[in-house]
Formats: structure tokens, C-alpha cells, sequence
């Protein structure tokens, strides 16, 4: 349990590097472009539909790749849930722990398995971020949900276009819904768009954020970078457990 107060359980075979998710410096990036309104849109249209869904008082709500913890801590506190926020990065959950107290935060590999019992989650967010859909199906209800957001085909299309010479779009839906099958049934799929206008600082942020627009390569593209108005869309898919799968078989005891 660390000072600032989230938990690490992330173990040596966990990471793959030393310095294991995002820096320091690209939490501070996301921060910064979350202060800007960038990926606002997205957060409240989460909101919204939790309230529509009227979670009962102490469910449990999980982000997996919860980064800063602004998106958790902004969906949460529309219902009187036990959030859980998940994330590879110290830098990141520590961020979170020191900036919204209200959920637990956990360091630890998404990928790999979920520090969560069976069963016992109401829903499982992934907002631009993990998915595991067997170790979710296994921590979810059989009457909870799986929401998962995705880059939409013209997200940051403007941005792209102007560092890479072509706005090249590429839909994610379909992938990604084959990826959960085996374990979900998709509910519904909505968008979520809005547009910003940002200066040169804010674009850099989003490039690295994003489309690691820091590359040599389209260096001397990016150091040219002014004010630019860009699209923010998201595809955003709810699924569903499929009927017996995730729940483990009861055992008897017997005298």
C-alpha cells in the first residue's frame, strides 16, 4: 500500500520494462489535454448512460487502463458505486490516487489477470484502453456489462492528415466485436463526437498521447504545427456475458 494511497500489485513478470505503462511525462500530457476538454465528450456520454442504467447503491464499477483516473472518478460519481480503477503505470495511478481519492486504484497488469473475485463486478469499463474479455466475463456479474471505447474511424482525422500527408480512416467495430465473441454478446454500438479547437502544445500532446507523432520521421510535419481544429469520435460497443460463460461450476460438500 503506498503512501499516497493505491495499491501495487504488480509482480516482476508483469512488465516487460522497467518503467512499466506510461511515464511520468506522458501522464502529465494527459492531464494537461483532460484540462483542455479533450476526451470530455466521451466521459459524460459515459455518465449518461450509467444513469440510465440506475446501478444499484455499492456496485461495482471497474476502468481498466484507468490512466489519470478523470474518466473513473467523473463516471463514478454520478451513482453511489465501489470504484475500482486499474493501471499498468505507477506514474499514472499514483496521479490518480492523489487527485481523486473516492476510488480504490490498483497498479497491476490487465493483461494478465484481474485482481478481482469472481463475479463481482456490475461493470467493466475500457475507455481507449485494456481488454482482457476472458478475465472480464470472469469478474462480471451474469447480468453485468462490458462497455469498451475505441478510437471512431475519423478520430483526430484533421491531426493525421496534416502529420502524416493522408487522414487514413480504419473502423475498429468489427474486430473488435470478433475479439469479445467468444465470451459477450454485443447489446448495442453508439458514437460519441465533438470537436475542439487546440494550439500547438495541446496537438504535440496528442500526438504522443496517440499517434506517436514524436517520431523522426514526421519531425519536421509536427514542428510546423499551429492552432487546428480536430475531431474527437469515439465507437463505443456494450456487451453482455453470454449465458454460462464465466461462471464456475458449484461444488458439494459432503459429510
Amino acid at each position: 500500500m503506498a503512501r499516497s494511497g493505491y495499491v501495487n500489485l504488480l509482480q516482476p513478470q508483469d512488465r516487460r520494462s522497467v518503467q512499466a505503462g506510461d511515464t511520468r511525462e506522458a501522464v502529465g500530457s494527459r492531464a494537461a489535454l483532460e484540462r483542455a476538454g479533450v476526451g470530455e465528450a466521451l466521459v459524460w456520454a459515459v455518465r449518461r448512460v450509467m444513469v440510465e442504467w440506475a446501478l444499484p447503491d455499492a456496485a461495482v464499477v471497474v476502468d481498466l487502463g484507468a490512466g489519470t483516473g478523470y474518466a473513473l472518478a467523473a463516471v463514478s460519481s454520478a451513482s453511489v458505486v465501489t470504484a475500482v480503477g486499474i493501471d499498468l503505470s505507477v506514474a499514472a495511478v499514483t496521479h490518480a490516487a492523489r487527485h481523486w481519492p473516492g476510488p480504490t486504484w490498483v497498479v497491476a497488469n490487465a493483461d494478465r489477470r484481474l485482481p478481482l473475485l469472481d463475479g463481482c463486478a456490475d461493470l467493466v469499463l475500457s475507455l481507449h484502453a485494456r481488454r482482457n474479455p476472458a478475465e472480464v466475463v470472469r469478474v462480471l456479474k451474469p447480468e453485468g456489462r462490458l462497455l469498451v471505447a475505441v478510437p471512431a474511424p475519423d478520430d483526430l482525422v484533421e491531426l493525421r492528415a496534416f502529420v502524416q500527408g493522408a487522414g487514413v480512416t480504419r473502423d475498429r467495430v468489427g474486430a473488435l466485436v470478433a475479439e469479445h465473441e467468444g465470451h459477450f454478446t454485443r447489446e448495442r454500438t453508439f458514437r460519441v463526437a465533438d470537436e475542439r479547437r487546440l494550439e500547438s502544445g495541446l496537438l504535440r500532446a496528442l500526438l504522443g498521447a496517440t499517434y506517436r507523432g514524436a517520431r523522426t520521421s514526421v519531425g519536421p510535419r509536427v514542428a510546423t504545427l499551429g492552432t487546428l481544429t480536430v475531431t474527437l469520435a469515439s465507437d463505443v460497443c456494450v456487451f453482455r456475458p453470454r449465458r454460462g460463460v464465466g461462471v464456475r461450476p458449484q461444488h458439494t460438500v459432503r459429510d
